[in-house]
């Protein structure tokens, strides 16, 4: 039997019937629906604010805190030779840009390097902000050349205003 519009279902056993609260003693959810006798989580409108342990202090707050987070850490979007070998043929230019249009990066403010994971059998002509040292040694053994571009500048910090 074909496959059409007009035919076709869910796996067997992959949905279920949606519960009929409050439709009477025989139903089973009857009567309180569910939701057992009085209390706030008996009404309708409750909803309990995330991490609320009844008043007690929350583990979040009862753990302590440790460390922090750089917020000028510098990340990198890292691209193995093996990506480069696959993508690429011989004598090709290959600059972040062009990484970007054929899908081995993402395009964003991160500065590109070149890990030396995988072998380079073509030469070719890489342009990155970084280049591992293997990556390096093993682009020019190939017959390819290493172009270093200048890295990403983060802005300053803003500096307070004395009055």
């Amino acid at each position: 039997m074909a496959i059409g519009l007009n035919n076709l279902h869910p796996a067997p056993g992959s949905t279920h019937k949606k519960k009929r609260v409050g439709r009477g003693p025989g139903s089973g959810l009857g009567k309180t629906a569910g939701r057992g006798n009085k209390g706030q989580k008996s009404r309708s409108g409750y909803s309990a604010k995330i991490g609320f342990e009844g008043g007690q202090m929350p583990l979040q707050r009862r753990l302590p805190k440790r460390g922090f987070t750089n917020i000028f850490k510098k990340q990198w979007i890292e691209v193995s030779l093996a990506s480069l070998e696959k993508q690429f043929g011989a004598n090709d230019e290959i600059t972040p840009e062009l990484l970007h249009e054929r899908g081995v990066i993402a395009k964003g403010k991160r500065d590109v390097v070149v890990l030396g994971t995988g072998e380079v059998t073509k030469a070719l002509r890489v342009a990155a902000h970084r280049f591992t040292k293997s990556a390096r040694e093993k682009i020019e053994r190939a017959g390819g050349t290493v172009t270093v571009i200048e890295p990403h500048k983060k802005p300053d910090a803003p500096v307070p205003v004395e009055q």
